[in-house]
């Protein structure tokens, strides 16, 4: 098979996936349902913003499992499977936590599912545990680095069951951490300088984690290196710096947004409360 049949049929590559794409629907249900309820009692607390935004996560997410994203990054390019991660781990998943700040938090399941959920003991201590913000860094970073190691990477990419776990951790790590970041339920687990704070830490990680992988001299993932057809004409190592690129780069996107959007509501509250001490507007 020539590189131009291989990449004309990889981009015809769509999956049909019921797991996937049911769980978006349900979700993208739940979500309508809850604004609609919420809406119905107080309009200003459900913008119609927030449909849009919800609506792109999710798709966000499908997509980057469903599309030729999958296929080739199973088997072609590094770079194309890290763009599957990030959409996966931190994009779609700020969108739709982004989306739901606030009350919609409430009002996103069915009360006849949520208080059921709510009295689950084992279920709210495991929640309590996970939601610490020093526990939900850890598992992110644990998951972060353990699915670049070769092996546990290579075993993904061979083996549907672990690709498949490999994409759940990076939804729960990722789900973890934009928590802390967004503080959609209002907890204030973390107070806005904190959050300033563990945002910072968590784009490091991530930078020192896309470091490794653009710097390192040698290509890292067998599967990569012995494919034969070379898409785009790029080398494995070219292909490997590129991932490195794409997570730098979808890093600055969100957490970098994120932190340039709490460094200004951290000074306007300093303002704030500078002006209500001396009553002299800050400068």
């Amino acid at each position: 098979m020539s590189s131009l049949l291989a990449t004309e049929n990889l981009w015809r590559a769509w999956s049909f996936q019921p797991l996937v794409i049911g769980g978006g629907i349900v979700a993208i249900a739940f979500f309508l349902h809850g604004w609609l309820r919420l809406h119905r009692r107080r309009a200003s607390r459900a913008p119609w913003t927030r449909i849009p935004l919800f609506v792109a996560g999710v798709l966000v997410t499908v997509l980057a499992i469903v599309s030729p994203i999958d296929a080739i990054g199973e088997s072609y390019l590094q770079s194309v499977h890290m763009l599957q991660h990030v959409l996966i781990a931190d994009l779609g998943i700020a969108l739709t936590v982004v989306a739901v700040r606030g009350p919609l938090c409430v009002f996103l399941l069915p009360r006849d599912l949520l208080v059921p959920l709510a009295r689950t003991r084992w279920l709210r201590s495991a929640l309590r545990f996970l939601l610490r913000p020093g526990v939900s860094y850890l598992v992110w970073v644990v998951v972060l680095v353990s699915w670049h190691i070769p092996a546990l990477y290579e075993a993904a990419l061979h083996h549907t069951i672990v690709h498949d776990v490999m994409h759940a951790s990076f939804v729960l790590g990722g789900l973890l951490v934009w928590i802390q970041i967004v503080d959609p339920t209002r907890h204030h687990r973390l107070t806005l300088t904190e959050r300033l704070g563990y945002t910072a830490l968590v784009f490091w990680t991530g930078q020192v984690m896309a470091y490794v992988i653009l710097f390192d001299p040698t290509a890292l993932f067998s599967t990569y290196v012995d494919q034969p057809d070379r898409l785009l004409g790029l080398s494995p190592l070219t292909d490997q710096k590129l991932a490195g690129v794409v997570m730098m780069l979808e890093q600055l996107a969100t957490v970098g947004v994120a932190f340039v959007i709490l460094l200004l509501a951290s000074r306007r509250e300093r303002a704030r409360v500078q002006t209500a001490m001396t009553g002299v507007p800050a400068a």
